[in-house]
């Protein structure tokens, strides 16, 4: 089965709240190489003028991460996991995600662009906190990969 071109627009329902915890931080931080103190220092973090430890910017994909799971569980999708790759990732943020937050994602698929049986699938997630406010945008594209014999 090709993508489902009609994927375009779809929303997908928010995810459960996700709170930010300050180990995950910290663990994310030391595994990206993000050595900057406010990530795993409470009291950098508080002179530089946050409430707590702040998530390095690619933190957001942890949240992103539960609404791609929403697409790819589609059944009309046609996206075949075992031919897809994480193409391109961009980040907008309001403001840093700090340990505390509690956050929910909203994903939308909003574009696919095919390239003979290949699919590119351009989704943004909007990142919120408790209030509704937002923090962050999470723009992917997956490649999907043509199904075998497929032009």
């Amino acid at each position: 089965m090709a993508v489902n071109q009609d994927l375009v627009g779809r929303e997908f329902p928010p995810t459960s709240p996700y709170l930010v915890g300050r180990e995950k931080v910290r663990e994310f931080a030391r595994a990206v190489f993000a050595d900057a103190p406010q990530h795993t220092d409470g009291g950098a973090a508080r002179a530089a003028g946050f409430a707590d430890v702040v998530a390095p910017p690619t933190f957001a994909m942890v949240i992103q991460d539960h609404t791609l799971q929403q697409l790819l569980a589609e059944p009309d999708s046609g996206i075949v996991l075992a031919r897809t790759i994480h193409a391109e990732q961009k980040f907008a943020y309001s403001r840093p995600i700090v340990a505390g937050d509690e956050l929910t994602g909203r994903l939308r698929v909003t574009g696919i662009r095919m390239m003979g049986g290949n699919a590119m699938i351009t989704s943004a997630a909007e990142i919120t906190d408790a209030d509704g406010e937002h923090v962050v945008t999470a723009t992917s594209v997956l490649l999907v990969g043509a199904e075998e014999g497929a032009e």
